[in-house]
């Protein structure tokens, strides 16, 4: 069920969900209707904007959700209702809060674009951003105080990778172009150098950290990945794919199980306590075009790929080598912008992603807007799309929350501009 439009007159929301076939429509025809807050939902009657090709899921039928949500948990107490509708039901909740979604802050605070980000395990208002020229931000967007800010080296410092150290959230782990993957703190202090390539030609790509394993993990850009203890002592180093590899995942509940994307347009799946070699690999995922980016979904029950021009694909644990779904979406790659990568909603079953407008995409429309897309994470239908005429660039998402609710969004618009989007906002000015 979608939301509700609002009247016409209610001119003080900025952010619309863009509806479709604007194809006769120029940008200045379009800003008057984005001014005022739209929906639209994924019902029968409507065609899918991403043509999607969902491969036969065969997973349970969901009863469709009770109007109340506390209606539903009460019919799951008594046991009339399953858990799968009432986990829909909570969704379809959080979809219908997304009309009033906008931009709570915004920073640009770099002289060259933000490359990575990480939000803070413990406070809910606290992200970490790094920029192509090394620099890191540590930013409370809640508080008016001064953010954090560490120089880097300028051109040749990327930060390629950002993760808080779970065991102490003073200290974060990065991955740069400057050839290093490191622990340090937020005064600047290096505490400890995990992996060092020591030449200008070989530098670190991906990061990803466990907690429970004690684990680190980073791959460079000639194709190899390191596995390391957080005591710093090197457990392997081998060249797991043909060329750079982009992405680095361990399973959040598996931690053993890992997956690599490689711009060698395959994904791979290893389980490292049987690694012996480069074809030790559990699974091999080929895919048409380099691989952006490969995310496990919070229950680590299935993965998430992002390519490097029109597709975005599920996998399952049922059956990883074979894909659930083929979502097609414009996000392709280009040299001067920070990769679009699909995410996980970390509690629901949701997909977002920026959108990156190609006018060789099959569905593309004259004056089609850069928006931030939502999937549904079973069907591969789109849900609603989110869109500020006042910061209309291509967007990078992450949308995560220290709490898990995942009621915040950060996106780095066309790479300069960190954008926190939330419903508070709306609150505060009803």
């Amino acid at each position: 069920m979608a939301p509700k439009k609002r009247p016409e007159t209610q001119k003080t929301s900025e952010i619309v969900l863009r509806p479709r076939n604007k194809r006769s429509r120029s940008p200045l025809e379009l800003e008057p209707e984005a001014k005022k807050l739209c929906a639209k939902g994924s019902g029968p009657s409507r065609r899918c904007d991403s043509d999607c090709l969902w491969a036969g899921l065969a997973g349970p039928q969901i009863l469709p959700p009770c109007r109340s949500i506390v209606r539903t948990l009460h019919q799951h107490k008594l046991g009339r209702a399953s858990w799968p509708s009432v986990q829909q039901g909570l969704q379809q909740s959080f979809l219908h809060t997304l009309d009033s979604y906008r931009i709570l802050q915004k920073a640009a605070p770099f002289d060259r674009r933000a490359t990575s980000l990480a939000w803070h395990p413990t406070h809910p208002s606290t992200v970490a951003v790094g920029s192509k020229g090394g620099d890191i931000m540590l930013w409370n967007f809640g508080i008016k105080d001064k953010p954090t800010f560490i120089k880097g080296i300028g051109a040749g410092g990327s930060i390629t990778g950002l993760k808080f150290n779970p065991l102490n959230t003073n200290q974060f782990y990065a991955s740069s172009m400057e050839g290093t993957t490191r622990l340090q703190d937020f005064k600047g202090n290096i505490l400890r150098v995990f992996a060092s390539s020591d030449t200008i030609n070989i530098w670190f790509c991906s990061l990803d950290v466990s907690a429970s394993s004690r684990m680190v993990v980073t791959g460079d850009n000639v194709g190899n990945v390191i596995l390391l203890n957080m005591d710093g002592k090197e457990l392997w180093n081998l060249r797991m794919h043909k060329k750079k590899v982009t992405h680095v995942a361990l399973n959040p509940c598996c931690d053993w199980f890992l997956a690599t994307a490689s711009v060698d347009q395959t994904v791979k799946i290893w389980d490292l306590r049987q690694v012996r070699g480069k074809a030790s690999f559990l699974y091999s995922l080929p895919h048409r075009h380099p691989v952006n980016a490969a995310c496990f979904s919070p229950d680590g029950a299935r993965l998430l790929t992002t390519d490097q021009k029109s597709e975005i694909r599920v996998y399952s644990a049922s059956q990883w080598d074979c894909p659930l779904g083929l979502i097609p979406h414009p996000h392709r790659h280009f040299q001067h912008l920070t990769p679009i990568k699909a995410a996980w909603h970390p509690r629901y079953n949701l997909i977002v992603v920026g959108r990156y407008p190609d006018p060789n995409f099959k569905s593309c429309t004259p004056y089609e807007l850069r928006t931030i897309d939502v999937f549904d994470g079973n069907s591969g239908k789109m849900m609603c799309q989110l869109y500020d005429p006042e910061s209309s660039g291509i967007s990078s998402v992450r949308l995560e929350s220290s709490n898990n609710d995942g009621r915040k969004l950060v996106s780095l618009l066309l790479g300069y501009h960190i954008l926190i989007w939330s419903q508070e906002e709306a609150r505060t000015r009803k």
